[in-house]
This record gives structure tokens, C-alpha cells and sequence, in this order.
């Protein structure tokens, strides 16, 4: 027991270590990702000066208005490539599915599940119903037929070819359609 409360002891300061690790690492992470944003708005996005008079107001919102369509049509390039190659991978995976072969289906594992359980399942609460399908069968008696008396009494079939098999067999066949 003493040897197992040291590995649980063990166990857990590991995790506390590990879990301490992975919180320095994502604090630098989303520090280095806030100084890459700065970077960038720095670099794409000059600081706006705003001019005094109504005219030069105008032509900046228009190059503005310039820019943002620009940006707009790059934005909806990447996206149709991007649609494009999604289609086209999908294509080449279609096409690998096919020459695999067939498709392997998973083995299943086998549930006992009553039909109560499996509606009650489906439908959560609002089942109310009880399907007792047993409770609902009647009881028949089984009656024994001439086939099944024939059957029963020809017996093991093992025997009939064991003695058929062979010359002797063969004789006796022979004798009896004499």
C-alpha cells in the first residue's frame, strides 16, 4: 500500500507539473499571437489621418471604398479556390474508396435491448406506451403431423448411407429392386 500511495503521489505531482507547463505555454502562445497581430495591423494598416476639409474626406472614402472592394474580390477568389479544391479532394477520395475496393463494414456488437427500452430510448419521455409483445401472443398447441412421425421414424441418416456405401451395398440394393 505504501508503494501505491507513492506512485499516486507521484502520479499527481506530474500532472500538477505538466498542467503548470501547459498554462506558461499557452499565456506565451496568445502572447506571441498579440504581438504577430500588432506586427501585421501595423505593417497592412497605416494609421488614419483624417483631413479637415470635405473634399479630401471624399476622395478618402473612396479610396476606401477602393480598397475594401478589392479586398472583397481576393476574399471571394480564395474562397471559390478553397471550394474548388475541397470539391476535387473530395473527388480523389471518392476515387480512392473505389479502387480499395469494398468497403469494410465494422463489426457490430450484438445489444439485448426490449422494444420498451429501445422506444424509450429514441423517444426519451414522451413514451408512455408498454409493448409487451409476449403479453399479446396466444397459445398454440403443437400437433404432431404424419410427415413429422415419418421423419421421426426413419431415424439417423448416417446410418442409411453407412449401410448403402460399398460393394455390399450396393448388393443389397441390387436384391432389393429384384
Amino acid at each position: 500500500q505504501k508503494k501505491r500511495r507513492a506512485a499516486t503521489a507521484r502520479r499527481q505531482h506530474l500532472k500538477s507539473a505538466m498542467l503548470q507547463l501547459a498554462v506558461t505555454e499557452i499565456e506565451k502562445e496568445t502572447a506571441a499571437k498579440e504581438v504577430e497581430k500588432q506586427n501585421y495591423l501595423a505593417e497592412h494598416c497605416p494609421p488614419l489621418s483624417l483631413p479637415g476639409s470635405m473634399q479630401e474626406l471624399q476622395e478618402l472614402c473612396k479610396k476606401l471604398h477602393a480598397k475594401i472592394d478589392s479586398v472583397d474580390e481576393e476574399r471571394y477568389d480564395t474562397e471559390v479556390k478553397l471550394q474548388k479544391t475541397n470539391k476535387e479532394l473530395e473527388d480523389l477520395n471518392q476515387k480512392l474508396f473505389d479502387l480499395r475496393g469494398k468497403f469494410k463494414r465494422p463489426a457490430l456488437r450484438r445489444v439485448r435491448m426490449s422494444a420498451d427500452a429501445m422506444l424509450r430510448a429514441l423517444l426519451g419521455s414522451k413514451h408512455k406506451v408498454c409493448m409487451d409483445l409476449r403479453a399479446n401472443l396466444k397459445q398454440v398447441k403443437k400437433e404432431d403431423t404424419e410427415k413429422e412421425k415419418d421423419l421421426r421414424d426413419v431415424g439417423d441418416w448416417r446410418k442409411n448411407i453407412e449401410e448403402k456405401s460399398g460393394m455390399e451395398g450396393r448388393k443389397k440394393m441390387f436384391e432389393a429392386g429384384e
